[in-house]
């Protein structure tokens, strides 16, 4: 695996990403599982409702456990495996997040799929925002979360209807995908089964 500089995911990879989103969906529990509404233009997902775990009683983020088990084992089962790093926003550094990139280490490519948590207060969140920001990063606010998103000149075709690399900023929490779509695959470390 190389740097996140390409970002471009294969169609095969997408089709992935999208099989396992609906699977990770139908394993969730009711509490965290998104709502589907049926309307006269067929069914919605609603992104899921994100809540915070008191710090004492979360458990240490790995690469695993912050995204839907089935989707860390479609990766495994395509030979991808996970580089763990630390969580970075710009300058700031979170020493109890995890940034995570999944790809295949047979080959040398940019074609990733990035994820991250970590938890933040939030004097830490508005200082990264506000340093991300005057690099030139979007913020788009819905409700209590803002998100934090590459400028989309930066793209060059990558990225999902226009959202690169996202920071998902919510009450206590920071999530990052190399995607804002695939922030819903993002979740507070899940503790061991």
């Amino acid at each position: 695996m190389t740097g996140h500089g390409g970002r471009v995911v294969t169609a095969a990879a997408a089709t992935l990403l999208c099989l396992t989103v609906l699977t990770a969906c139908t394993g969730t529990a009711p509490e965290t599982a998104p709502s589907v509404a049926e309307s006269a233009a067929g069914p919605t997902i609603a992104a899921p409702t994100a809540t915070a775990t008191p710090a004492s009683e979360t458990p240490e983020p790995t690469c695993e456990n912050i995204i839907p088990q089935a989707t860390a084992d479609d990766f495994k089962s395509l030979g991808w495996v996970s580089q763990q790093e630390p969580f970075r926003i710009g300058a700031t550094a979170l020493d109890d997040g995890i940034q995570c990139k999944w790809g295949d280490s047979k080959i040398a490519s940019d074609r990733v799929q990035i994820f991250g948590w970590a938890p933040i207060d939030e004097a830490t969140a508005e200082f990264a925002r506000d340093e991300l920001v005057d690099s030139g990063w979007k913020v788009e606010v819905d409700g209590d979360l803002t998100y934090v998103t590459e400028n989309p000149e930066w793209l060059g075709g990558r990225g999902v209807d226009g959202y690169g690399l996202t920071y998902l900023f919510g009450d206590g929490w920071v999530k990052l995908a190399d995607t804002r779509q695939s922030l819903i695959l993002v979740d507070s470390p899940r503790p061991p089964a």
